[in-house]
């Protein structure tokens, strides 16, 4: 039997819509390709006898409870006394934690508060968790077997934290025999009919081989998992996933980790081509996508976002009339941003998104969620037109998602 977690998020602020709980969800996933299986998630306030009870409940469910949030230097932030409380035990000041906080401090050139420093106060019976990049430190409890564990609710603090001592701690004492996952990640077919199309090789799929199909924005994960992580194990995944391969080849754009902007990157970069954008209903969120990859400045020359129709014209020299006949949102439109930004940012392959975004500005020829993506290289200009949804934050993901596969297609056709 896997080992169970509860994972508790605290915090008024995320009860109130304030702040999205992400950690839960990135702690989830990182549990589960160890073969924890996460049995609850909690959601509470900055409340004593919220945490109490809490606390008290999920310790008698589960092997490990897993906290974030609540860590701060201020009054309103409980879970360290309710720890305290809880484990009934008293604060001691860790010099280690303090000298941490304190170099933190002086490289960022701040002086430290008297409340700061009482951050470095932990629970006696603790095994306290350093903070490389925060100042509030992690806690470690154990007893009867099972595990209490406190973070910070800042993501990027909490991350570091569960991969640095966290995750390797927990899969020494509760992992046995080690998991082992695989993922084929798909773009531009719905899982329906993904699921349609490998359902002979589904179907015929060792036992002790696990098929998940996970769903997110825009793409479908599959996840071949096993209980095992053996040499032999590891090629009879493999012997499965080029099984199939020939079946779904076109939709596929990589493996694992692949985030689709990374794969587009090294395509680029492999083939030693550049990319410019012109994005108008996505506001430069594809742009985004792109920067957030190291190294893009090798092979991304850069952006424009031509929102107005009157920059589309003299910006990068769209005919007016054009924009007159056919409207922002229109494939020769698209065509010729896409052509024209390559050439005005001397890229080899240019990409250019036009759209209705919402929630406002549909009509009956062109309702919220019709967006053109067009993509240009030396060799051809193409475009496609797409129709997503209603929510206007939705379709500036999804166009940006489809700006991307239409370029790993034409590269691919190259």
């Amino acid at each position: 039997m896997p080992a169970k977690a509860i994972l508790i998020s605290i915090g008024d602020e995320i009860l109130y819509g304030q702040t999205l709980d992400t950690n839960s969800h990135w702690i989830s996933g990182e549990l589960d390709s160890l073969g924890i299986r996460v049995m609850k998630k909690v959601t509470i306030g900055d409340t004593k006898e919220e945490i109490l009870s809490c606390l008290a409940e999920s310790e008698k469910l589960a092997e490990m409870v897993l906290i974030t949030g609540g860590l701060g230097p201020t009054n309103d932030d409980l879970t360290k006394p309710c720890l305290v409380e809880y484990f009934d035990t008293h604060l001691v000041q860790n010099k280690s934690m303090l000298e941490n906080i304190q170099k933190l401090f002086e490289k960022a050139g701040r002086e430290m508060s008297e409340l700061n420093e009482k951050q470095a106060d932990m629970p006696a019976n603790c095994t306290p968790i350093a903070n490389v990049i925060g100042t509030a430190p992690g806690m470690w409890f154990e007893r009867n077997g099972k595990v209490i564990v406190s973070m910070p609710g800042v993501p990027y603090e909490m991350k570091r934290m569960m991969k640095d001592t966290i995750l390797p701690k927990l899969k020494e004492m509760f992992i046995e025999d080690g998991i082992y996952h695989r993922m084929i990640r798909t773009i531009g077919i719905p899982e329906s009919v993904l699921a349609q199309k490998i359902k002979d090789w589904e179907d015929s799929l060792p036992k002790h081989i696990k098929l998940a199909y996970l769903p997110t924005m825009g793409s479908v994960k599959l996840r071949l998992t096993t209980s095992e992580e053996t040499k032999a194990i590891k090629q009879e995944v493999q012997d499965q996933i080029d099984k199939v391969l020939p079946t779904i080849e076109k939709y596929v754009y990589g493996f694992d980790d692949d985030e689709i902007e990374e794969v587009i990157g090294r395509a680029l970069k492999n083939s030693g081509l550049t990319l410019a954008v012109a994005e108008s209903c996505t506001g430069g969120y594809l742009s985004h996508k792109i920067t957030s990859i190291p190294g893009s400045s090798g092979w991304f020359n850069g952006a424009f976002v031509p929102y107005s129709n009157k920059l589309k014209n003299q910006q990068l020299k769209v005919d007016e009339k054009i924009i007159l006949e056919h409207g922002a949102v229109s494939e020769p439109v698209v065509l010729a941003l896409a052509k024209n930004v390559r050439e005005e940012f001397m890229s080899d392959v240019g990409v250019s998104i036009s759209g209705v975004a919402g929630p406002g500005g549909g009509t009956k020829e062109k309702p919220v969620g019709t967006v053109w993506i067009g993509y240009s290289d030396k060799k051809k200009t193409v475009a496609k037109k797409f129709q997503f949804t209603k929510d206007r934050g939705i379709n500036i993901q999804y166009s940006a998602l489809a700006a991307l596969n239409m370029i790993r297609i034409n590269l691919d056709k190259d």
